[in-house]
């Protein structure tokens, strides 16, 4: 069977998510159980899988998911457990005294804060963080997962302590060591991070430009791209104060945490300078009234419609609970990433008798899946944190037990869709076992055929469009690194093929990591937990409508500093 058939059915999947999702606006808890029972019968009857190794994979599938819905489950916990206690009230009034302006607030929140986190923890908890919090001092649901999805890009690539580029790109380490003439096996991690901050540099500073212009087009009452664009200013200036720190660790440490550091150095800076008026737009910009809102904007949990808000605790104890967050995620990745610590904190929060999931499910060999709760950002910090915010707020009875009771109501939905997304993940993975090819041979999993037919018809133009396969892997997998996992071997082998030399090939691999970054936007797995979240299971096509133009956007600097870097490489 050829390639370009391969792909054809290997893409169907897709096309039945998204057909069904966007255009006839279906629920994901409706589409995705479609979809992948459309992966399932194509990966039995084109790829020959079993009927019991699909079972398996189904059930990897459901393991991980489970650990997905940890993370949201603890993030939606956490904002309830704010709003109950009276900290998300209190935190609305400290963000008005920075400024009331909404475009100031996105970029401090969903830009700032939000890439922060990213470094730390990464794998969907920045959106499951901020989303809420810009949801509760009265952005619309909708605009919040827009705004959070599309800023949570240019952090990934160094995202939870650099795992896209340590971990995705591991099966080129000893490749890419043999090339480099080196027996340092961090220098080809250092060199694509190097690259992959020059593909972003151009879209740390256009994004939140852009992004702020939508959402007053798309949000505003006046349907204005001027009314964000005005705010340009306060954008440059928050690019700066994340670039710098960015830069100079991913160019002078590595790629663990130029992200981690640039949010939190950034959020420092950038608050201190907000306080003080610096390029703060002169008029204020905000919503129309809840009243005036389109329906779709919202959903099952409503965004705070007042407009003078009470302080109930100190502004440091409002924020404590998110402080906490951080700083348990700064010190565990961290400290799980230094030699003199790392055997120490992996025994406490890797612990055997915690790490649930199978081996080999139902026999089949190869299908696994596992996860370590207490590493889960979902246990520690986020369930953890909110119990502490009991006592540290002290909160009744009744408020906690509305607190989780609200959360747990909010849990059903997302558990369908989830479930069903993430096992259509481990379906497409899974197809790279098969014997259906010539003579028992394999044939091309589902997502290197649809890569390989794309490199097959750009060939020479493939700097330029590289960055695509990653974010399709992202689109597929909802993770830049599993993205990265998947077509690291077959970004370099392109490369190979069309006779780049070593500087050529890392840049190749960079594009994929910067692709595998943007496409956090348009993922079906991030957007389905930033709905969880937010209360807008339902809505899942309308956000990736929204989402999909900057993630086109983003890729096309990426294509561009990719095809930039080959030239100058070029001997």
């Amino acid at each position: 069977m050829s390639t370009g058939l391969l792909a054809f059915f290997a893409i169907m999947p897709i096309l039945v998510a998204l057909i069904l999702m966007v255009p006839l606006r279906w629920p994901s808890t409706r589409a995705m159980p479609l979809a992948f029972l459309t992966g399932a019968v194509l990966a039995m009857s084109v790829w020959h899988l079993s009927g019991l190794r699909i079972g398996a994979l189904f059930i990897e599938g459901v393991i991980n998911a489970i650990g997905v819905l940890i993370i949201v489950f603890g993030a939606i916990l956490i904002y309830y457990t704010l709003t109950y206690s009276g900290a998300m009230e209190t935190i609305q009034a400290g963000m008005t005294k920075i400024s009331p302006d909404r475009r100031v607030q996105a970029i401090i929140i969903g830009y700032m804060f939000a890439a922060f986190i990213e470094g730390a923890a990464g794998f969907g908890t920045p959106a499951a963080l901020a989303a809420p919090l810009l949801m509760g001092l009265g952005f619309p649901p909708l605009c919040a997962a827009v705004i959070c999805l599309c800023f949570n890009s240019f952090p990934v690539t160094f995202g939870a302590v650099g795992t896209p580029v340590i971990m995705g790109f591991a099966s080129l380490k000893d490749i890419g060591m043999k090339a480099l003439g080196t027996d340092n096996p961090d220098l080809l991690f250092k060199i694509i991070g190097e690259n992959v901050t020059l593909m972003h540099g151009a879209m740390i500073f256009i994004l939140p430009i852009f992004m702020l212009g939508f959402m007053t087009r798309f949000f505003g009452k006046n349907k204005s791209w001027g009314e964000g664009f005005a705010a340009w200013p306060f954008c440059i200036l928050a690019g700066i104060c994340f670039a710098v720190p960015y830069y100079l660790v991913a160019w002078l440490a590595g790629p663990e945490v130029p992200s981690l550091v640039g949010g939190i150095v950034g959020l420092a800076v950038l608050i201190s300078l907000a306080k003080a008026g610096v390029c703060i737009p002169r008029e204020v910009w905000n919503f129309a009234p809840q009243s005036e809102w389109k329906p779709e904007w919202s959903g099952e949990i409503q965004a705070s419609d007042k407009t003078e808000y009470k302080e109930h605790m100190s502004q440091f104890m409002a924020w404590l609970p998110y402080v906490l967050c951080g700083i348990i995620l700064v010190l565990t990745r961290v400290l799980a990433a230094m030699p003199s610590t790392k055997a120490t904190i992996l025994a406490i929060f890797k612990n055997p008798l915690l790490h649930w999931g199978m081996a080999d499910i139902l026999g089949e060999k190869g299908v696994k899946a596992f996860f370590d709760l207490l590493w889960l950002p979902g246990t520690v910090p986020f369930i953890l944190v909110a119990l502490l915010t009991i006592l540290l707020h002290g909160m009744s009875g009744e408020k906690v037990a509305g607190a989780w009771n609200t959360t747990f109501k909010k849990m059903v939905a997302p558990t369908i869709a989830l479930i069903a997304a993430v096992a259509l993940v481990s379906i497409f993975k899974g197809t790279a076992a098969n014997t259906a090819g010539p003579d028992g041979s394999a044939l091309p999993s589902m997502p290197l055929a649809m890569a390989t037919v794309c490199a097959d018809a750009f060939k020479n133009l493939w700097p330029a469009v590289a960055s695509y396969i990653g974010g399709l892997g992202a689109f597929i997998t909802g993770s830049n690194t599993v993205s990265d996992m998947l077509f690291a071997n077959f970004q370099w082998d392109v490369a190979q093929q069309l006779g780049f030399n070593v500087k050529q090939s890392i840049a190749i691999v960079a594009a994929q990591g910067a692709g595998g970054a943007a496409g956090n936007m348009i993922c079906i797995h991030n957007i389905v937990a930033a709905c969880a979240v937010l209360g807008l299971i339902g809505r899942e096509g309308q956000i990736l409508r929204l989402t999909i133009w900057p993630f086109l956007l983003y890729t096309i600097p990426v294509g561009i500093v990719a095809s930039i870097l080959c030239f100058v490489s070029y001997a």
